[in-house]
């Protein structure tokens, strides 16, 4: 495995956020005491454990599409890829507040499009979220075939950021993009691929497995 970690532990979309609770629960503490504050740093604690970003080991191949998010595994099935406009076999996992909610590249290859739609804010745990919440899709070439990589707005989530354009190269791993506050990230494969999860599974991003693609000379002709 190879280690690909270009980021700070915390990460930088939430310095803001606890500076300003860790400012208000010391002022409080300072004026007030500490029983007073407690509550406070509580929060402190939950918005640092919300924006920790820990480093992640690679797995070596490139057979193989990583989880982009840790979650758990809310749906596995054949649809449409309304973007690349073929079949495809989604694969999504969903997060809740205490996932870690940096976003990772599924695989390496070269970003061809990327596209953002508003939308609603429903539970991000109902299928429906897919075609309803406000999302940003990702279309990642590779040298095994194309996939599709969508973040998804959840009901807290109220911010998708994507730090890729058209162009770029990612790695394996490397991080792209964050959701704040519960959400999920759809994964649209080819259905020749090998899924190795199932539902309910819990994944962690860049180190879970969640599908192979075919070893060259056996894809459907």
């Amino acid at each position: 495995m190879n280690s690909n970690y270009p980021h700070p532990l915390i990460a930088r979309e939430g310095w803001p956020y606890l500076a300003g609770i860790a400012m208000v629960s010391l002022c409080v503490e300072w004026g007030l005491g500490f029983l007073w504050a407690l509550p406070f740093w509580v929060l402190t604690l939950f918005v640092l454990q919300f924006f920790r970003d820990p480093p992640r080991l690679v797995p070596v191949g490139e057979q193989f599409i990583l989880s982009p998010a840790d979650g758990r595994i809310v749906a596995i099935m054949p649809v449409q890829d309304p973007w690349l406009q073929r079949s495809a076999v989604k694969v999504s996992v969903f997060m809740n507040v205490f996932n870690v909610h940096s976003n990772r590249s599924p695989v390496h290859g070269k970003v061809r499009h990327v596209e953002y739609h508003p939308g609603q804010f429903v539970n991000a745990d109902l299928d429906k979220a897919s075609e309803a919440n406000e999302r940003n899709a990702v279309i990642l070439d590779t040298p095994h075939g194309a996939l599709t990589c969508v973040q998804v707005a959840g009901l807290i989530a109220r911010r998708i950021l994507c730090y890729v354009v058209p162009g770029s190269e990612v790695s394996a791993g490397e991080r792209y993009g964050f959701i704040r506050f519960g959400s999920r990230v759809d994964l649209y494969l080819p259905p020749e691929v090998r899924i190795r999860v199932a539902l309910g599974d819990v994944v962690k991003a860049t180190t879970t497995v969640v599908a192979e693609w075919p070893e060259p000379g056996t894809r459907p002709s």
